[in-house]
Parts: C-alpha cells; structure tokens; sequence
C-alpha cells in the first residue's frame, strides 16, 4: 500500500505519525469507554490503551481521517504465519457509523494481501461480531482474553 489511500465519503486513510501516538490513544479511551459492555474491563486494565511506538515506527498503525479530521485508526501485528492480525480498530465515538471501520478493514486487507497474507485475523470483541461478519469476518473459535472471551475470526484475502 502506498502512503495514503482516498475513500469514498470523504475517508482518507494514512499511516500514523508518531507524534500522533497520545492523540490516537485518547481516540481509544473515548471508543472504549464509549461501549458500555466494555467500560468496566478497560477501566480495570488501562495498559490495554497503550499504542506501542513501535508498531507505528514499523508502519503498522493506519489513521482514517474523515472530511479532514481524524475519526478513527488500526493497528496491525504481523504474524509468524505470514498472515496479519488486526490488533486493533477504533473508531471516535462522533464518527461511528460512517464507514470508517468498513474503510479501514479494507485498507488492513490490501496491507496484508500486498505483504503476502492469505487472511486477516482479530481476537473480537463479541460485542463488535456483527460488524466483523458484515466486513467478511467468519469465526474460527474462541480465546480466553483478560476482558473475557474473545471471537477468533479470519478473513480470507
């Protein structure tokens, strides 16, 4: 993928800067603690917010921005299969519902098909699984996570 990708409705997606990490990690407390059935488990693990300067330094965090402002980001991890795993996706709570998450699991799926993945894969959250169906998620199982028990689900690419 190249620098930037131009989407409909006036979404833009670019890799995030590292001077963007504070902002794109106040954007993940407002997300999260903006979904009620959440808001218990992340106030009880705050280090679950932080971005690693890393993962951004290595081009693996993408920022949407929307009519210019910036409205949600991914963070992706490479896996030792070959594959990539959407480590995350949040989404300001202003901008939901705008395509913004359809637009960034769309970019995450370029990135991956372009570095030779066959599939994009997340832990879900159960409370987001109607969204990961709707972008072409299927699940594969289940995992006990530290805010309870997450979707495994994939993407074939």
């Amino acid at each position: 993928m190249g620098r930037g990708s131009n989407e409909a409705g006036g979404i833009y997606i670019r890799s995030a800067g590292e001077e963007e990490r504070d902002t794109l990690e106040a954007l993940q407390w407002r997300a999260s603690l903006g979904n009620e059935g959440d808001r218990d488990a992340v106030l009880a693990n705050p280090d679950a917010i932080e971005l690693p300067p890393d993962q951004i330094r290595q081009g693996l965090v993408f920022v949407a921005e929307l009519d210019g402002r910036l409205a949600g980001f991914a963070a992706l991890l490479l896996r030792p299969d070959q594959d990539v795993e959407l480590d995350g996706l949040f989404v300001d709570p202003a901008s939901q519902r705008q395509g913004i998450g359809k637009a960034l699991v769309g970019y995450c799926t370029a990135f991956a098909r372009g570095h030779g993945a066959t599939a994009l894969h997340v832990v879900g959250n159960p409370n987001a699984e109607a969204f990961y169906r709707s972008t072409g998620f299927r699940q594969t199982g289940t995992q006990a996570t530290r805010f309870g028990l997450g979707l495994l689900m994939q993407r074939q690419i």
